[in-house]
């Protein structure tokens, strides 16, 4: 059974509840997950990932840090940088007040202090927008809507920003509805260990 699967609809249903339920069951499946696993997971990932970056052909990417069992793209990235020294890769920015985040120059090896959340970030440089953003998800609907940690910063910069958009994430991790909310922000591709998947559009509930 999936570990993240949706209960069936309810009229009394909680869409925050459902969220919260969504996201520990699919951080504590990615978390429990053996390293013989993972590796077998992200060897099929990485591959669709590839396609789907090829195709679409950024000069300047975006991606996260792994946290909490998220797929590791650092050597992936690294990979890619090496191929093209035309090309940029950037970190996200946590700000310390609510609004969009900024993404800064990532080169392999540089420092990087640590945010408030325990995240490792470019401390300086000037804001780069990334013409594709990899945004990590804890759980995703067909619709390209996710499960993210409650926060809102990528809602609030993909509201500010124009890139494209490709939530990544785990089979596990796929389910029926995430229960968005009207200030959600969908995904344009969703990448898993099965394939690359364009987002489906649906009307909100």
């Amino acid at each position: 059974m999936n570990p993240a699967h949706a209960p069936e609809s309810a009229p009394d249903i909680d869409p925050a509840g459902q969220r919260r339920a969504l996201r520990a069951r699919t951080i504590a499946a990615r978390q429990a997950l053996t390293a013989t696993h993972r590796t077998a997971l992200m060897r099929h990932f990485e591959a669709h990932l590839s396609g789907l970056v090829a195709r679409l052909a950024p000069t300047t990417l975006g991606f996260c840090w792994p946290y909490r069992g998220e797929p590791d793209l650092r050597a992936w990235v690294a990979h890619w940088l090496a191929a093209d020294a035309s090309r940029v890769a950037v970190l996200p920015v946590v700000p310390h007040q609510a609004g969009p985040m900024v993404f800064r120059r990532w080169v392999p090896g540089m420092p990087m202090p640590l945010d408030r959340h325990g995240i490792p970030h470019p401390a300086a440089g000037a804001p780069i927008v990334p013409d594709v953003i990899l945004v990590p998800c804890n759980a995703f609907d067909a619709a390209g809507y996710r499960v993210g940690y409650g926060g809102g910063y990528f809602d609030r910069t993909l509201a500010v920003m124009n890139p494209v958009a490709v939530g990544l994430g785990f089979e596990f991790a796929r389910v029926d509805d995430v229960w968005p909310q009207p200030h959600d922000r969908p995904m344009d591709w969703i990448v898993t260990e099965a394939g690359a998947f364009a987002a489906q559009p649906r009307n909100m509930r």
